[in-house]
């Protein structure tokens, strides 16, 4: 007969799954689009042996699947909530982990110390998009940009940014975004960018948080 604690600790798979930082950086990369094992390895700077590891973990726990296309495995996460479920590990993290605070204070400590650099809230993205005010930066790689990207984005990959100039506005103000609120892509880029005289300022969430919450997408 099941009980109470037969579910929790079937709960607890996910729970398990979820506490390692290298299996988050693989969630993090498939909440940006589907993925082989070669491409999962190279983002979260493992072999692809120990993502492979990782990967099997995840799956176990339901957080993703993974079917074959030729000779490779492509992987995706399994439900949309799984990004709605790291943002509230983010939340928890962040209000109640004092070492969580003082890491993300010095992440970002640019643009505490620089009041123009302050993060652009989902709520001003949309209100300046929707007035033509701002152009949009997407400083991802190609191949996450063209599995979805928020609509009018432009995409420059960071190493090519300053190659790329041409493709920028100087009389609207950029805004960058990434993968995610911890993505320092789009950081590194408004730093450059306001080396060149750009006013530019980074998006504080990412592209997976935009989807999840029924925004527009391409």
């Amino acid at each position: 007969m099941t009980s109470q604690q037969d579910l929790l600790d079937t709960l607890a798979l996910v729970a398990r799954a979820l506490g390692n930082g290298h299996r988050l950086a693989l969630l993090e990369r498939l909440a940006q689009g589907d993925a082989s094992v070669e491409t999962l390895a190279n983002t979260a700077d493992l072999t692809i042996g120990n993502a492979s590891q990782h990967l099997q973990h995840l799956r176990r726990a339901g957080l993703v699947t993974a079917q074959r296309s030729g000779k490779q495995m492509i992987y995706r996460l399994t439900d949309e909530r799984i990004v709605n479920l790291l943002g509230l590990l983010r939340q928890v993290a962040e209000t109640n982990l004092a070492e969580m605070e003082r890491l993300v204070g010095r992440l970002f400590a640019e643009d505490d110390a620089d009041s123009a650099m302050e993060a652009v809230s989902r709520d001003e993205l949309l209100a300046a998009l929707a007035s033509g005010k701002v152009a949009l930066l997407d400083v991802r790689p190609e191949e996450e940009y063209e599995a979805g990207h928020l609509p009018q984005a432009i995409n420059i990959p960071l190493e090519q940014l300053e190659d790329m100039l041409g493709k920028l506005p100087k009389d609207r103000e950029i805004v960058a975004y990434c993968r995610g609120p911890y993505c320092v892509l789009s950081h590194e880029a408004v730093q450059r960018l306001r080396q060149l005289g750009y006013r530019v300022r980074r998006f504080e969430e990412g592209y997976p948080e935009w989807k999840a919450a029924g925004l527009p997408i391409v």
